[in-house]
């Protein structure tokens, strides 16, 4: 993977009162993509959600904040997000082209939403996407009265990947990820995100 790309891991999520269930194996293995990413001079992509006004993520509000620490730079950039999909209304699309960028690596929250939102327009652009299936979390999913009992998050996590289709690598643990550089394109000019 030449690109790694860290979906949402936000305070409100890992830390607060919207914890995702197993919230610190989370935080384990994303720190670890990260510190592996970054060692191997891959480009980093922290995207950062934009809640509307009252929810835990509304900006900059602590629960908005990123929980890994951010190393700016060319190769380690954070990029704002109004909607699930991390490409919709960004600048996701010309970093990662401008970075050279072909294989990425995609870790976060929500599972169902916006990691899966991301990874699928990802595999429509054309990337190889390898989504480590115990880097990526979300909420139980809450029973309905009459038609359906509670799925529990893992349940939820795990679909949500596999729906993906067989051109995302789903099976893969984030141990199992290995990053190298990315190869600019000739003439593109390394940049900054939205």
């Amino acid at each position: 993977m030449d690109t790694l790309v860290v979906v949402d891991v936000q305070s409100a999520f890992v830390t607060g009162d919207g914890v995702v269930p197993d919230a610190a194996r989370l935080v384990d293995r994303t720190a670890a993509l990260i510190a592996r990413a970054r060692a191997a001079g891959a480009l980093v992509v922290h995207l950062q959600n934009d809640g509307p006004p009252g929810a835990e993520d509304e900006p900059h509000t602590p629960g908005w904040e990123l929980h890994h620490p951010v190393v700016p730079g060319p190769a380690e950039l954070v990029i704002r997000k109004p909607y699930d999909d991390g490409f919709q209304e960004t600048g996701l699309g010309a970093v990662l082209t401008a970075h050279g960028a072909r294989a990425l690596a995609v870790c976060g929250v929500m599972s169902e939403m916006c990691v899966q939102a991301t990874a699928r327009t990802a595999l429509a652009r054309g990337y190889r996407v390898v989504v480590p299936y115990d880097a990526h979390a979300t909420q139980d999913c809450p029973a309905v009265p009459g038609i359906a009992d509670a799925v529990p998050a893992a349940v939820v996590s795990r679909v949500a990947a596999y729906a993906l289709g067989s051109d995302a690598e789903v099976t893969v643990p984030a141990a199992a990820v290995a990053f190298t550089a990315p190869v600019p394109a000739p003439g593109a000019v390394e940049g900054s995100g939205a």
